[in-house]
């Protein structure tokens, strides 16, 4: 009984919302640190390809995620509304390029409804629900779980360096 309650706590509320694709995502806007511009990535050999490289944001280095190759979608070219959003995942800043970011979103807990079990060889663990607004359905993400342990481990490396 408690583990549904945390769940509905977790997932109402306001959500960064962002497009990837032909898809509208969430994130909880206080995993969100700042959306900024697309810059310079500095590439780091032997890194996973969803890996983009690492930045420099004001002295701190920034490992860089490219959501689309993460989420095994089409690589696109980069548009005037491509950015990063620098989110905090296990108390490590992490930027994650997407192609345009909408809106902040308030979502109630009546308005998301579970992630669809889509079988055991498709992950849905990363996803919160699916919340509903008057003009599309939003996945809503848990940031936290879109990069595996080890997956984790790996960009807090490159973070620490």
């Amino acid at each position: 009984m408690e583990a549904v309650a945390a769940k509905t706590e977790i997932t109402e509320g306001k959500f960064l919302t962002f497009i990837c694709g032909e898809e509208v995502y969430g994130i909880e806007i206080l995993k969100v640190r700042e959306i900024i511009k697309l810059m310079d990535i500095t590439t780091v050999p032997r890194t996973p390809d969803y890996l983009k490289g690492v930045i420099n944001l004001r002295g701190k280095v920034i490992p860089i995620i490219n959501l689309r190759s993460k989420f095994s979608m089409q690589e696109i070219e980069h548009t005037q509304e491509t950015c990063i959003i620098v989110v905090e995942v296990n108390q490590t800043s992490i930027g994650i390029i997407v192609d345009s970011v909408s809106e902040v979103s308030n979502i109630k807990g009546g308005e998301i409804e579970d992630a669809p079990h889509l079988g055991q060889d498709v992950d849905t663990n990363f996803i919160l629900g699916l919340g509903k607004t008057k003009e599309r359905i939003v996945i809503l993400l848990d940031i936290e779980k879109v990069l595996s342990s080890e997956e984790l481990e790996t960009v807090g490396q490159l973070a620490k360096e």
